[in-house]
């Protein structure tokens, strides 16, 4: 099966949740990158006065590449063990990866 390259973007207040659920599943996430991010558009609630001011909200993005299977798994363990967790997500296949 291809690799693929998953996008998971989420409330900064929820993102130590996520990465200690995928840090629990070595197996099926080898390793991930995390960002910062700020969320923007009509799906973004805007909450505190700081984000009513610069008209965005914080967000953290989790990056991981594999097999889609196992990104599948992944999608399925955070729907599972974070029900209410506000995470958007996207699948995209990998055309090419390595180390350079």
């Amino acid at each position: 099966m291809a690799d693929v390259l998953l996008s998971l973007i989420m409330p900064d207040d929820v993102a130590q949740h996520v990465e200690d659920l995928l840090l629990s599943r070595p197996d099926l996430v080898p390793g991930f990158t995390v960002s910062t991010a700020e969320g923007h558009g009509s799906v973004i609630p805007l909450v505190e006065d700081a984000e009513l001011v610069a008209g965005h909200a914080p967000r953290t993005v989790i990056r991981t590449v594999g097999p889609e299977a196992d990104k599948r798994q992944v999608l399925a363990l955070i729907k599972q063990k974070l029900p209410n967790a506000n995470v958007f997500y996207w699948l995209v296949p990998v055309i090419d990866q390595g180390r350079l």
